[in-house]
């Protein structure tokens, strides 16, 4: 027996108890009872009892939600951190500061906010997520926060000498590179203005190095003040791994503008460490200058080659061609320049006009000022400029000189050919992007670590070091998660079937299949609505 609902045209539907029967083969049902005028309690009730079940008194529940707290993603953080080991490296267990930076931990990652608000979603009265509920708790106050990032704060040292005991070892790749987020009041003794690299004029800011193994995997971090420039960042490095960690000989990997001149001759050589960085694009043209080690013709064939030059005596220098950068290059440079001299064509019509024209050198000057400067194409323009007049016509020859260089970069590095082979030399350096993509996750919505508002410099520090630890565990997630995310899984297997390290990196044929995938795929609302063609 069953209830089936008939529609009834205009009236509502029919309500009937049915049974269904076999006669001559056939399958067939009749009506036992009209159930319409029963109230809707009765019928779900009656239903249930068919189903095998029990009905309960009208007005009664099996259950009453009064709560629900989503809790699959804060699972996936918890789980990560235990499976890393992150939660025995931070302290002991049953800790109720290291309890709480395991929780500020998961929020920075599953919904990164301020303290006050973190401390919101946390307590139990007003917890949004299953955090505080796993961990044990309790009421969560923002206070006790502030005082979790200062006993953080005083574990740095020793939770990044037991990171870098499992991710570095002796003669290892230790990428590093620097980057800033800007701060929000100014009484913070660390923040000071200098290259803002957040585009946020008239903000003061925090300079910060990153340290990461050789796959990307974060060590450690520092903070330094807001106007310090990048090489003066590399010293605490260097007695950073040698002192604190024990390296005694590694390869060290930073940008051209990190590791000078200076650096290696100062810092690198007396600690007795390697290094692989590049030159900077002046070396790079005298290199290329008549009759110099660096000639076109090394191309003809082939996009890198290894050469040799007196100004760096007892180093390597692999230079590298790549043809897809070279004509992108050009095309920036093409659409810059054009559009430089459509501005600059507006201003000499405003000074020929006859009507209210441009007059005075130095007006003049500050309207060409601000157009040059807005495009950067002040090298590649001859202008005059007088009181009545203004004229301005291309540099054909230095356009010229920039165009060949296009797609040339020239790796360093002090290494023999025994300890690491050309095409090595430029992948780990290559491998400095693993470090920009952390920036990336760092500062953008992943896990939000600007705008900076504590004032204290050590907060300062604990928050940084704790987006660290954020990030240290999205890295390992997301090397879990690869077969179920965008992320290419393959990646490895696909560089290593490209002929040349200074070719573009492919997507493996398992990325391309994901994106294959999505893209007939279409999500609205929530759903997902698969499409053909």
């Amino acid at each position: 027996m069953y209830i089936e609902a008939v529609p009834n045209r205009n009236s509502p539907p029919a309500v009937l108890l049915r049974e269904t029967y076999r006669e001559g083969g056939k399958i067939k049902k009749r009506t036992l009872l009209n159930l319409t005028s029963w109230p809707a309690e009765q019928v779900e009730g009656l239903r249930i009892i068919l189903k095998g079940g029990t009905a309960l008194p009208p007005g009664e529940r099996p259950f009453t939600i009064t709560r629900s707290l989503p809790h699959g993603h804060v699972a996936a953080v918890l789980a990560t951190i235990r499976a890393t080991g992150l939660d025995r490296i931070l302290g002991p267990e049953n800790n109720r500061p290291c309890q709480l930076v395991q929780a500020m931990i998961i929020s920075r990652i599953i919904a990164p906010a301020s303290k006050l608000a973190t401390a919101r979603m946390l307590d139990e009265a007003t917890a949004c997520a299953s955090t505080g509920k796993v961990l044990g708790l309790g009421p969560v106050a923002a206070p006790e926060l502030y005082e979790a990032l200062d006993w953080l704060f005083a574990r740095q040292p020793e939770v990044e000498k037991r990171l870098a005991r499992q991710h570095l070892k002796g003669g290892c790749l230790v990428l590093y590179d620097v980057s800033s987020s800007y701060v929000e009041g100014r009484r913070c003794d660390l923040a000071a203005f200098g290259y803002n690299r957040d585009r946020k004029k008239g903000k003061m800011q925090i300079v910060y190095g990153l340290l990461c193994a050789a796959n990307g995997c974060p060590v450690a971090v520092e903070a330094f003040e807001g106007n310090t420039g990048d090489p003066k960042t590399l010293a605490a490095q260097i007695e950073k791994l040698k002192q604190r960690f024990g390296l005694k000989r590694i390869v060290l990997v930073g940008d051209r503008g990190m590791i000078t001149d200076a650096r290696i001759r100062e810092e690198l050589a007396p600690a007795g460490f390697d290094w692989i960085t590049a030159l900077r694009a002046p070396a790079i043209q005298a290199l290329a200058a008549d009759k110099g080690p660096l000639q076109m013709s090394l191309f003809d064939e082939r996009d890198m080659a290894e050469i040799a030059s007196p100004d760096y005596p007892g180093e390597r220098l692999i230079v590298c061609r790549n043809r897809e950068l070279a004509a992108e290059r050009a095309r920036k440079r093409r659409e810059l320049l054009d559009a430089t001299e459509k501005e600059l064509a507006r201003i000499k019509t405003a000074v020929t006009r006859k009507r209210d024209p441009l007059r005075g050198k130095d007006r003049i000057g500050v309207a060409v000022g601000e157009v040059i400067g807005q495009h950067k194409m002040a090298k590649h323009f001859d202008l005059t400029i007088e009181d009545a007049s203004f004229s301005f016509t291309r540099n054909d020859a230095r356009i010229a000189a920039e165009a060949a260089l296009d797609g040339l970069y020239v790796i360093r590095t002090n290494l023999p050919k025994e300890a690491i082979g050309a095409e090595d030399a430029v992948s780990a350096y290559k491998n400095l992007a693993q470090v920009e993509h952390a920036f990336r996750s760092l500062k953008t919505a992943d896990l939000d670590i600007r705008p900076i508002y504590h004032w204290l410099s050590d907060r300062v520090r604990a928050h940084l070091f704790l987006c660290m630890l954020a990030y240290y565990v999205e890295w390992h997630m997301r090397r879990k998660l690869a077969p179920m995310l965008f992320d290419d899984e393959d990646k490895e297997a696909a560089l290593a079937s490209r002929s040349s390290p200074v070719a573009k990196a492919p997507r493996s044929d398992k990325a391309k299949a994901k994106a294959a995938g999505a893209a007939g795929s279409i999500s609205h609302n929530g759903a997902v609505i698969h499409c053909t063609q």
